[in-house]
């Protein structure tokens, strides 16, 4: 995969996902992500990932957050004509955006955007970003989509440890 852009301190002050507009089976999470389960027959909503991958994907995610006490997402899907505000749109979804950081990736257009919220763009900034990226793309080349992202948030929380 061909990385295009990368953004990441770029930010603006949004709300936090009311849980009660979730669906219904839908959460937030203790650790601020939101998890949702579907009735059996329903099609999956998910990207097409094995439970492995999703799994190792929360792992990191968790991890990640808990270590830089920023709470990192992923998003994966088309981020429109311009990824970066599609990333920021993606990032004010998130539960307390202001302390996220979110990694979006546009497969169909090799596209990764990197933003992070108001409160951590001072740890979460251009040059994390870009060690992120430049974790991500080796798998991403490789077809490895999970295992770019794990590898660019491992390397983004450890630059970005809270002092």
């Amino acid at each position: 995969m061909e990385v295009r852009q990368v953004a990441s301190g770029d930010h603006h002050d949004v709300v936090a996902v009311d849980p009660a507009s979730l669906p219904l089976g839908a959460v937030v999470t203790n650790s601020g992500r939101i998890s949702a389960a579907r009735t059996p027959g329903q099609s999956p909503t998910t990207p097409p990932f094995s439970k492995d991958e999703l799994i190792g994907l929360d792992d990191a995610l968790k991890d990640a957050s808990e270590k830089a006490e920023v709470r990192f997402s992923v998003y994966i899907g088309d981020l429109g004509a311009d990824p970066v505000a599609g990333a920021r749109a993606q990032l004010a979804n998130a539960p307390e955006p202001a302390h996220g950081a979110l990694i979006a990736v546009s497969p169909n257009s090799k596209d990764i955007a990197i933003v992070s919220g108001s409160n951590v763009a001072g740890r979460v900034n251009d040059r994390v970003a870009q060690l992120g990226v430049t974790a991500a793309v080796p798998s991403f080349r490789n077809g490895d989509l999970i295992d770019g992202i794990i590898a660019a948030l491992r390397v983004m929380a450890t630059a970005a440890v809270a002092p």
